[in-house]
């Protein structure tokens, strides 16, 4: 689960909390999110630069399929309907599943902000019906010749450490280290990038030494966390897609081995009692449920899936996945 509440609201709602914000919007921007446009709609000028740098420019022609509203709002409490809402300092969010419209009240914090992004414009995914099938994950990727793998786990597994410690072999190239786009082909399936840059956090030079040098230049929020541009992190090293060829998933439990096969049932059973590793999805209903079981059901009868428990170093467990013999 995530570390915040989200509040359904329907577009009648929306539109009206909309309007009382429009007057504090200073910027507009809108990103190129896996080919959807999604427009930011935001009174922080640091919001807005971390956007730019973050996500890749979408034309200003291009409608939205999405919005985020991220402001500060210090006006007293508005009711409307027998609806509450506190706009006196308290962080909220608030979403409406018809309008693909997140509205974030009083945050403070940029990785928020894209991770509810990614997870409105994944929200509008899973309900476009096409002949192309997409779906995200909340997950590391990276690729090797051609083939990528994947890392999955809940928060504090380990997922960006060994992602960063994969890409310090110059024959691994950068897809994405915290979100991702599939597309399910009848003999393949394609793993897509979701951000330009990344927002990646200072202790990371804490373990991979090799990246302290870059995190100097980054400009680190509160949290340690900032975005960089990962051409000058891995000497241009950068994928935008690859052939999905494994997916490791990541626990940490003393009582269970370092490294295992799973099963198609064990992986996606794996994955329903973590929430599918994801505190950032902004509909849980049996409906949502279906259709992310039913992807995962997929993808992991179509490929090799491992589990890698990280209670070992970061050394002995990247040694464990370069064994899948992918090098």
């Amino acid at each position: 689960m995530s570390d915040y509440e989200v509040k359904i609201i329907d577009p009648e709602q929306r539109q009206i909390l909309s309007d009382q914000l429009a007057d504090k919007i200073l910027y507009e921007l809108k990103a190129n999110i896996h080919g959807a446009c999604v427009k930011l709609l935001t009174d922080n000028k640091r919001f807005k630069n971390e956007w730019e740098n973050n996500f890749k420019f979408m034309n200003e022609d291009v409608r939205p399929h999405a919005k985020i509203f991220t402001v500060d709002d210090a006006d007293k409490t508005k009711s409307f309907e027998n609806h509450k809402f506190s706009t006196g300092g308290a962080f909220e969010v608030l979403y409406d599943p018809i309008g693909k419209t997140s509205i974030l009240k009083n945050l403070d914090y940029y990785g928020w902000v894209k991770s509810i992004a990614l997870a409105t414009i994944s929200d509008f995914f899973e309900d476009y019906h096409s002949n192309h099938r997409r779906y995200s994950v909340h997950g590391s990727a990276v690729d090797y010749m051609g083939r990528a793998i994947a890392i999955i786990g809940p928060p504090g597994t380990g997922k960006t450490t060994l992602t960063y410690g994969l890409l310090q072999n110059e024959d691994f190239n950068y897809i994405s280290d915290d979100w991702f786009f599939i597309r399910l082909f009848s003999n393949a399936i394609v793993l897509y990038s979701s951000e330009k840059n990344s927002y990646i956090r200072d202790d990371i030079a804490d373990v991979w030494k090799v990246f302290a040098d870059e995190l100097k230049r980054v400009k680190l929020d509160k949290k340690g966390r900032g975005i960089a541009d990962v051409n000058s992190l891995f000497g241009g090293r950068i994928r935008e897609s690859s052939t999905l060829k494994n997916v490791v998933l990541l626990e940490r439990n003393e009582e269970n081995p370092p490294f295992r096969k799973l099963s198609h049932n064990e992986a996606l059973n794996y994955m329903l009692e973590t929430d599918f590793c994801n505190p950032h999805q902004l509909i849980r209903d049996e409906r949502k449920l279906k259709l992310r079981k039913s992807f995962f059901a997929e993808l992991f009868s179509k490929l090799d899936t491992y589990m890698l428990n990280t209670t070992e170093t970061p050394y002995e467990s990247l040694d464990r996945i370069k064994n899948l013999g992918m090098v």
